[in-house]
């Protein structure tokens, strides 16, 4: 909360009588922002961006593919290191940066590219060149993918489906992230994200099969 609350106050957006912020942020970004708004920069003094103000919590890219290649690109280096460091004339600021990226994105221009029952109606190299948006560093940094087709009217307005409720998932969450604390509980770090890879290969190596469904 302090580190957050430091940002945030450096960036002057610190909510109107309360000096602590105290639940982690959610920067949802438009797919116009410049690489100056994301990583952080500006005339003068650099100021944070959006990497840092989502620092210990959520940043969220929709419409992925519609940012500038040149700021999706810089977003490689403090998810690496979990820090970004811009430099402008007036001098050089080192600012946090541990957020958790989702990306959301269409398959192709017109979102219907591999739906089932719909016809797209945008070329191969159309789709390849909409696709290749996101580059292959920026995908490697991203551990987890999801493909979702689209929601049928019957699912939507249907009741009682198996989607789970908010709490129910916020509870494994809770549990999960209470397992992470004690496993890391002599070491270094808070989170798996973390963790270095060598220690993850060397000293937590996961059961046999553990690994099958992922």
């Amino acid at each position: 909360a302090l580190e957050v609350t430091a940002v945030h106050s450096v960036a002057g957006i610190l909510p109107p009588g309360q000096p602590l912020v105290d639940t982690p942020p959610y920067c949802a970004p438009h797919h116009s922002a410049t690489m100056a708004a994301l990583v952080g920069g500006g005339n003068g003094l650099p100021r944070p961006g959006a990497v840092s103000l989502a620092h210990r919590g959520v940043l969220f890219l929709d419409e992925a593919p519609e940012f500038s290649g040149q700021a999706l690109d810089a977003l490689r280096q403090p998810l690496e290191s979990g820090h970004v460091v811009v430099a402008r004339a007036a001098g050089m600021m080192r600012m946090p940066a541990r957020f958790l990226l989702m990306l959301a994105a269409n398959p192709c221009p017109c979102g219907r590219h591999g739906l089932t029952g719909d016809v797209c109606e945008c070329s191969p190299a159309t789709v390849r060149r909409y696709q290749a948006r996101l580059s292959g560093p920026l995908l490697d940094r991203v551990d987890v993918r999801v493909h979702v087709e689209a929601v049928s009217r019957a699912e939507l307005t249907g009741a009682g489906g198996a989607a789970e409720s908010s709490a129910s998932v916020a509870a494994r969450v809770r549990e999960a992230r209470e397992r992470s604390a004690a496993r890391l509980q002599d070491t270094p770090w808070r989170l798996n994200s973390e963790v270095p890879g060598h220690e993850l290969r060397t000293r937590w190596q996961p059961f046999p099969g553990a690994l099958r469904e992922a």
